[in-house]
């Protein structure tokens, strides 16, 4: 049966009205990775994706993301270990103080969209405006191109989020940043991207890197339905329709076979969480990835880890990311990140 939002009585009624107004977001099948490649590529594809972008940019006005008192700066750098380049977008108060600082990573299931989209750019500045330095990198997606144009699949998007994290921690001193205050922070496939950083530094023996991780409707479990996450059955539908969708071939099937956690977090263990940083896992009532939140959170108590979670009722997935729609849920996002980046 088809999903009906004028009739939850979960969602807050501006959301409720968005969902009427939008086409619906089933994800085309595809034989193999290559064709959605070339699919993504398709003049209906670029157009499609030229249209979101430009309605991602009415989340970036000056009446909903001032930009008085800011400051923006970018970068390139060289990506380890594959050598391509990525970008860093830099938002941090006009002022010489030292600051914590908040390294986000974007959503689009690892796959799509682009830290320069108009939602992250405001997001950016509405997060700085709480008096922290946020750094949006633009990494490589596995599908559709972004600024980079450059698309390859699993680990290429991990390592790029990994580099750019070293490098923010390098150059703390020019970013005027304090290196025991930063935070890696991500929505839907950027918080599988932060949980991923999280294992990837683990492994690496390089954890003290960061100061505690943070995850908004995390997109970790890469199959569903799953009967242990119920929501997977009862929130489909609601924006995203996951059920028959392809996210091991967009992403790297090998990977997800494997199980390998640094592609698929839900399949880490208690032990392969074991020692990391402070972490908040925040998740929306009426999401289909509500439960793999939720499960995720419960594995880090097991392995001792210092988290928290919260459930941010009324709410679609990635509500907090789009601030035209429920612009005071997207303060109380932001407001509670940066205390969490100040420690």
């Amino acid at each position: 049966m088809t999903y009906d939002p004028t009739i939850d009585q979960r969602l807050d009624p501006r959301i409720k009205t968005l969902l009427s107004l939008m086409p619906s977001m089933a994800i085309p099948s595809y034989a193999t990775y290559e064709e959605m490649v070339a699919a993504a590529r398709a003049p209906e594809a670029l157009l499609a994706a030229e249209r979101r972008r430009s309605f991602m940019t009415v989340c970036n006005t000056n009446e909903i993301a001032p930009s008085d008192g800011l400051r923006e700066s970018h970068e390139t750098l060289v990506s380890d270990p594959d050598g391509n380049t990525i970008a860093l977008q830099i938002f941090r108060p006009d002022s010489d103080e030292q600051l914590p600082c908040v390294y986000y990573i974007h959503g689009g299931a690892m796959s799509a969209l682009s830290s320069y989209d108009g939602n992250y750019v405001a997001w950016g500045k509405i997060l700085a405006a709480q008096g922290v330095c946020v750094v949006l990198v633009e990494f490589r997606n596995s599908v559709e191109a972004n600024a980079l144009t450059e698309v390859a699949p699993f680990p290429a998007g991990l390592n790029d989020c990994v580099s750019g994290l070293k490098w923010v921690h390098e150059h703390a001193e020019h970013l005027n940043i304090n290196p025991s205050r930063i935070v890696v922070a991500g929505e839907s496939g950027g918080g599988n991207l932060t949980l991923a950083t999280g294992l990837r530094l683990k492994r690496e023996g390089s954890l003290g890197l960061v100061a505690g991780l943070y995850a908004f409707c995390p997109y970790i479990a890469g199959s569903w339905p799953q009967p242990e996450l119920p929501s997977s059955t009862e929130n489909n539908g609601i924006l995203l329709d996951l059920h028959g969708s392809a996210p091991a071939m967009a992403y790297g099937q090998a990977a997800f076979d494997d199980k390998n956690a640094e592609a698929w977090p839900l399949f880490a263990t208690a032990r392969d969480l074991e020692g990391f940083p402070p972490v908040v896992i925040s998740v929306n009532e009426c999401d289909p990835l509500r439960d793999e939140g939720i499960a995720f959170y419960r594995r880090l108590l097991s392995a001792g880890v210092p988290a928290r979670a919260r459930t941010v009722l009324g709410t679609m997935h990635g509500t907090e990311l789009f601030p035209i729609l429920c612009p005071e849920i997207t303060a109380d996002a932001a407001a509670h990140l940066a205390a969490f980046a100040r420690g």
